[in-house]
């Protein structure tokens, strides 16, 4: 029984790392695009929404957008990116920032490296927070458990 109380916030734990490594990744990828220098004209193809949450939940919506524009070298990669701006239509045109190695890893987003850098550092924050917290109350059960161990042995 009491391994649940340690089994649980471990893998919470896990979950919580393998999402700001994901935030990282993510950031990473936005900010090597802006900073390659490469760019090239983008047609917005279409624009969806997706929701989320309901019921009890508030619920949220985001805004995706699929782009499609053509490389230095003559490829056409099309890619689609969430939370884009909600004045962007289909068949509007767009600068996408892209690697020459990875171009299907392009933004339309337009660079903003402070924003970038404080949403990153807030998730991450959060993320740190949270572990300490898990990590907190495992803590908190071992002693607890440790006290009964020792109020109950004779």
């Amino acid at each position: 029984m009491e391994a649940l109380f340690y089994v649980i916030p471990l893998l919470m734990i896990t979950l919580a790392v393998f999402g700001a490594v994901g935030v990282v990744r993510r950031s990473r990828r936005v900010s090597s695009a802006w900073n390659s220098g490469l760019t090239a004209e983008g047609r917005c193809l279409r624009t969806y929404a997706t929701t989320s949450g309901g019921g009890d939940t508030m619920v949220s919506t985001t805004l995706h957008h699929v782009y499609e524009f053509t490389t230095r070298e003559g490829r056409t990669v099309r890619f689609e990116e969430p939370n884009g701006p909600g004045t962007v239509l289909e068949g509007d045109i767009v600068t996408v920032h892209y690697t020459a190695d990875h171009p299907e890893q392009a933004t339309a987003h337009a660079p903003a490296r402070g924003k970038l850098a404080a949403g990153t550092g807030c998730v991450l924050v959060f993320l740190g927070v949270f572990i300490a917290f898990c990590i907190g109350f495992m803590l908190v059960v071992h002693e607890m458990f440790t006290a009964a161990d020792d109020f109950l042995s004779p």
